[in-house]
C-alpha cells in the first residue's frame, strides 16, 4: 500500500517540502501491509503517534513489521494487539541505524561487480522476453533499487525534519544524516552503473548524469567494460559523468 509516491528520480536535487512526522510514519507503515489494508495515524496529546490498521486477526503481524522498520529509522515503538505506538527518537536505536548504514556502505553498496552482473542478467532476460529496449533501462533500475532497499527507505524519509531537544540525540541525528547522504550517493552510483550496463547491452546512448565526486571516478566505465561481453556491432557508450512537529524523545 502506498500513501505517497515519488515522481522522477529519487535522488534528484529538488526542494523538499517539510512533512510532519505522522505523515512520514504513515508512509513507512503503509509499505508493510497489503494493499487491502488502510493505515491510520493520529498524534497523541503528550507527543508521539498512534498507528492502527483496519480489520482483525493479522494486525499483530502487521504491527510488528511496522515496528521493525520504524525502529530501523531510529524511533522507539511499543506494540499491542490493537495499535502501534511511536514514542520518539531512541538513542539506542539511532546507534543501531548508524551501524546498519555503515554495514550497507561496506557490504552490498561496496559491491559494484554484483550490480553490473545483476543489471546485465536482468537486461538480457528482458530482451529475451521481447521487452522494448526503451523500457529495459527503467525496469532494470527499478529492480536494482528494490534489491538495494535503501533508495525506497531514504525516499520514505524525504521531507522529514529530524530534530530533538536533547544534545545527545541531536548529535546522533546529525551522524545518521551524514551517513544517509553517503548511502544516497552510493545508491545513485549503483543505479547509474546499471543504466550504463543496459545501454551497452541494447546499443543505446546513456543520458548524462551528475557524477558524485570521489575515489570512484571512472568506475562506471570500467565496470561496464568488464561486465558486458564484447559485441562489435554494439557502439561503445560515451563516458558518463555520474553526478513539525517534534515527537517526544525517548533516550535509551
Amino acid at each position: 500500500m502506498t500513501v505517497e509516491t515519488q515522481n522522477g528520480s529519487w535522488f534528484a536535487r529538488r526542494p523538499r517540502a517539510v512533512l510532519a512526522p505522522d505523515r512520514v510514519i504513515q508512509r513507512i507503515c503503509a509499505r508493510m501491509v497489503p494493499d487491502t489494508k488502510r493505515v491510520h495515524v493520529a498524534n497523541l496529546p503528550l507527543g508521539g503517534v498512534e498507528v492502527w490498521v483496519d480489520g482483525n486477526g493479522d494486525r499483530w503481524v502487521h504491527y510488528h513489521r511496522m515496528a521493525r522498520e520504524l525502529r530501523l529509522a531510529g524511533w522507539h515503538t511499543e506494540v499491542s494487539p490493537e495499535r502501534l505506538m511511536v514514542l520518539g527518537w531512541s538513542a539506542e536505536l539511532l546507534v543501531h541505524r548508524v551501524r546498519v548504514l555503515d554495514a550497507a556502505l561496506s557490504g552490498r553498496l561496496a559491491d559494484y561487480g554484483r550490480t553490473a552482473r545483476t543489471a546485465f542478467a536482468i537486461g538480457t532476460r528482458l530482451r529475451q522476453e521481447n521487452c522494448p529496449d526503451d523500457q529495459i533501462a527503467t525496469e532494470v533500475r527499478a529492480r536494482l533499487g528494490r534489491e538495494l532497499r535503501w533508495p525506497d527507505r531514504l525516499a520514505e524519509l524525504d521531507g522529514l525534519e529530524r530534530t530533538a531537544s536533547l544534545e545527545s540525540l541531536r548529535l546522533r541525528l546529525a551522524q545518521v544524516a551524514g551517513l544517509e547522504a553517503k548511502v544516497s550517493r552510493r545508491c545513485a552510483e549503483h543505479l547509474t552503473l546499471a543504466a550504463q550496463v543496459v545501454m551497452s547491452l541494447v546499443g543505446g546512448r546513456a543520458q548524462p548524469w551528475a557524477r558524485v565526486p570521489g575515489r570512484y571516478t571512472g568506475l562506471t566505465e570500467r565496470m561496464v567494460a568488464a561486465s558486458v561481453p564484447n559485441r562489435p556491432e554494439v557502439p561503445r557508450p560515451d563516458p558518463v559523468t555520474v553526478a513539525r512537529r517534534d515527537l517526544a524523545e525517548t533516550p535509551r
